[in-house]
């Protein structure tokens, strides 16, 4: 039994900890600042969907006439935590020099609250298309407030954004958030169109490079995946396109596979439990057998 002081005990695993191992050398980039922090990036997220959904979650009485000054407030605040997070972000990308990291973030986070209009019209098309499919919901209202796509369609459609403008890092942790509270996962490479639903949510997987075309509705369950990864010549996946492309009102139902660069075509209908790994045309059915019964003889 180790029966050094308890003081000497915590020193000596300080001073060990305290040096960098080769693995962290490897994988932590060595810039001086500080990370992009998590609790920060969840807040742009909150002040996100506040914006877009005005009167819903931020406890105050639906008043047009003091409408403007709370969203005033909400995007001065969110200006203000993007600079300081895309700023992170970018002290870790050798494509900066240091004096212009805080211009290049605070160009970065003016445009991307330019993308706001866009990105609430995009949401709520999302919320009519959970309405327009589930007979079970009363009203938007309780769509908005508790339904866990609206939830993951606010960080994705933020996160996809953030990427398309080139920031690293951030959009990544964004898109996780989402995925650790619903369990739906999607990457914030993927292309997804208006009037997007996805119906309970719990275990969808939807991948970096899939494209999705407007009105499609998803099941719980349902992933989008790659079959397979080429390799470049040192054995490292190469990022290609290498997910399904679902086509325009397209349903796919609960716990179907769909892998590879493969298409759904539009109008079709995947049923639930379908492993697809070869393209569909436009307009098709593909279901199961049905189940039968086998008496003994």
């Amino acid at each position: 039994m180790n029966r050094l002081p308890i003081e000497e005990r915590l020193l000596r695993n300080v001073r060990i900890l305290s040096q960098s191992s080769p693995q962290e050398m490897r994988m932590v980039p060595r810039g001086d600042g500080a990370f992009p922090s998590v609790a920060g990036l969840r807040d742009i997220v909150s002040l996100v969907r506040a914006i877009v959904f005005p009167d819903f979650f931020d406890c105050r009485r639906n008043n047009e006439r003091i409408r403007s000054c709370y969203l005033g407030v909400n995007i001065e605040k969110l200006y203000s935590l993007l600079h300081t997070e895309i700023r992170r972000a970018l002290r870790f990308d050798n494509t900066y020099e240091e004096e212009e990291v805080s211009e290049e973030a605070s160009l970065l986070a003016l445009q991307f609250i330019d993308e706001l209009p866009e990105i609430k019209r995009l949401l709520f098309t999302d919320v009519e298309a959970m309405y327009d499919n589930d007979p079970a919901a009363d009203n938007y209202a309780e769509i908005i407030l508790s339904y866990p796509v609206v939830n993951a369609m606010v960080h994705y459609r933020s996160a996809h954004v953030l990427l398309k403008l080139g920031i690293p890092v951030i959009p990544r942790v964004i898109t996780e958030l989402a995925h650790s509270t619903t369990g739906i996962d999607i990457n914030p490479g993927a292309t997804i169109g208006e009037y997007f639903a996805i119906d309970h949510g719990t275990g969808v997987v939807i991948g970096e490079t899939c494209i999705i075309g407007n009105h499609v509705t998803l099941y719980q369950g349902v992933t989008l995946g790659a079959k397979n990864f080429s390799l470049d010549s040192n054995g490292h996946p190469l990022n290609i396109p290498r997910h399904p492309i679902i086509e325009d009102n397209v349903t796919i139902y609960s716990n179907s596979t769909i892998l590879g660069r493969i298409t759904v075509g539009h109008d079709s209908v995947i049923g639930g439990n379908i492993w697809l790994t070869h393209s569909v045309e436009p307009w098709s059915r593909i279901v199961q057998q049905k189940a039968f019964s086998q008496k003994e003889t």
